[in-house]
């Protein structure tokens, strides 16, 4: 980063240049390292709190609280309109604030909504707006990526973009399937608090799904400030602005609404998805035993994908992963509309494609991105395409909610989203996979 001005305070570095190999080796590939693994740790903490209410939701109903299925697909979305908007914001703090304070500050917000979850849960008399507002707050959460990202994106050198991005995203990703696999078994047993009887006589308490967390957010917020510095990139909003004027920051943005959009966008919305499909059956499925698997695959694909963009470059990757999204959403939409729970393996299986191929394009349009823009625009190219993409719970939970009150199934939703991933696998096809592209990447 040289010709950047220091930064005066024990919370900025004197001196970054991640491309210069002596710096690298001596000095900045140990504090790189350092602060990915603590961004990391607070970035999955943050999709815990973000994805939170996915795990509640279908408890909701068993413990009292009568809520409809557009209600019930309103608080999941939520989440991801608060996280969209709140990473548009966060975009542009890292340049101003630092790493340290960015970091520490907001993953410390995040025990907001963890305690008001746990006291909310508990009331059988609480009103549907609070639970609303708290479905709203969870979305602080989502919005940190995009602040921690184009951090993550300032300290590394240019070959190891993929695989640090990759890292931070996917296991960071992982708090989705954490917060969906660890919620049935932690409601299981008295922690603090009274307990919730659900419709079949069973006794839970709903309030140990936010509890548990806790602990982990508090201390991951301080070592945050105790660990992090913060690296010499100044800007202010005006000067970060300029990337709205390059056409591949508008193409980027949709290509990762493809591919973690509909991470996003699923991961909240799967385990409604398997109530309101197969739920009304005899000896229908627990969505949480199914819904954390999608997630799990999805982040460790993301894991895997950054090496392999690195490797093989991020736009073939981008093409491998829209050509997989739509034929899983095709396949998908085949079981849609059961007649019995046999076809069910099929959905979730088929669903499994669409976070496997997900995870690989999260990777590598991550990869692309550092690719195509210079450094500073890069960080802000990564914060502003995931900011957007945060609003796949949004318009998943809502677009779903409306075609089921619709067309009474979510067939018309898959075959939509097929048509989505075709455009999108043209525009990287054309600007960046295919041989000849002014800018392969």
């Amino acid at each position: 980063m040289t010709g950047e001005p220091a930064r005066a305070g024990a919370s900025w570095l004197e001196r970054w240049e991640p491309e210069d190999e002596t710096f690298w080796r001596t000095r900045g590939k140990a504090i790189a390292w350092r602060t990915l693994a603590i961004t990391t740790a607070n970035l999955t903490m943050a999709f815990v709190t973000w994805f939170l209410v996915s795990a509640l939701v279908v408890r909701l109903e068993k413990i009292g609280f009568g809520f409809s299925t557009t209600q019930l697909f309103w608080l999941t979305a939520m989440p991801g309109l608060a996280g969209g908007t709140l990473r548009i914001v966060h975009t542009f703090l890292t340049p101003i604030f630092g790493t340290r304070l960015v970091v520490s500050i907001s993953s410390a917000l995040l025990l907001l909504p963890l305690i008001g979850w746990f006291f909310a849960v508990q009331n059988d008399g609480t009103p549907y707006l609070v639970f609303l507002a708290l479905a709203f707050l969870a979305g602080l959460g989502g919005g940190n990526f995009s602040s921690f990202m184009p951090s993550t994106s300032l300290f590394f050198p240019k070959r190891l973009q993929g695989t640090a991005l990759g890292i931070q995203a996917g296991i960071g990703n992982f708090g989705v399937s954490l917060v969906q696999f660890i919620t049935p078994w932690v409601i299981g047993f008295a922690m603090v608090g009274t307990a919730q009887t659900m419709d079949s006589g069973k006794s839970i308490w709903l309030q140990n799904a936010t509890l548990f967390w806790i602990p982990f957010v508090a201390v991951l917020s301080v070592l945050a400030w105790l660990g992090l510095r913060s690296v010499p990139v100044r800007a202010n909003v005006r000067e970060q602005t300029d990337i709205f004027r390059e056409k591949h920051c508008w193409l980027m943005t949709s290509l990762y609404m493809m591919t973690f959009g509909s991470f996003a966008g699923f991961s909240a919305t799967f385990p409604l998805l398997i109530k309101e499909v197969y739920g009304d059956f005899e000896n229908a499925p627990d969505p949480l035993t199914y819904a954390f698997l999608g997630p799990l695959i999805g982040s460790a694909a993301r894991v895997a994908g950054g090496p392999l963009a690195d490797k093989f470059g991020g736009a073939r990757l981008t093409q491998i992963s829209g050509l997989g999204l739509i034929a899983s959403s095709v396949c998908v939409s085949f079981f849609v509309q059961p007649d019995s729970t046999e076809p069910f393996k099929w959905f979730v299986l088929s669903m499994l494609g669409v976070f496997l191929f997900t995870g690989i394009g999260n990777a590598s349009t991550f990869k692309q991105m550092p690719m195509i823009f210079p450094p500073r625009q890069a960080a802000g190219v990564l914060g502003w395409t995931a900011a957007i993409a945060a609003y796949g719970p949004f318009f998943f939970s809502v677009l779903i909610a409306a075609v089921i009150s619709a067309a009474g199934d979510p067939l018309p939703f898959f075959l939509g989203a097929a048509v989505f991933y075709a455009i999108n696998v043209g525009i990287n096809w054309w600007f960046y996979a295919r041989k000849g592209a002014k800018h392969p990447c």
